[in-house]
């Protein structure tokens, strides 16, 4: 799964931590999903979503194959 959530962050200003703090989960959870080492669960995915102001569907891509 692809995702937008390092460019979002850097069009707000935002660090792995503000964000992991904002949704309740560690800077490290952050990072891997950033990294696509981690697919976050509908709800970390809809927090994020929604810290944004976005629809989950604008931060997060199924691959070719998924």
């Amino acid at each position: 799964m692809k995702n937008r959530i390092r460019v979002e962050r850097a069009e707000v200003r935002m660090t792995q931590q503000q964000l992991a703090e904002a949704v309740g989960v560690s800077r490290q959870t952050i990072n891997a999903i950033e990294a696509g080492r981690f697919v976050p669960s509908t709800v970390l995915a809809l927090k994020i979503a929604r810290t944004f102001g976005k629809p989950v569907e604008k931060l997060f891509q199924l691959e070719e194959g998924e």
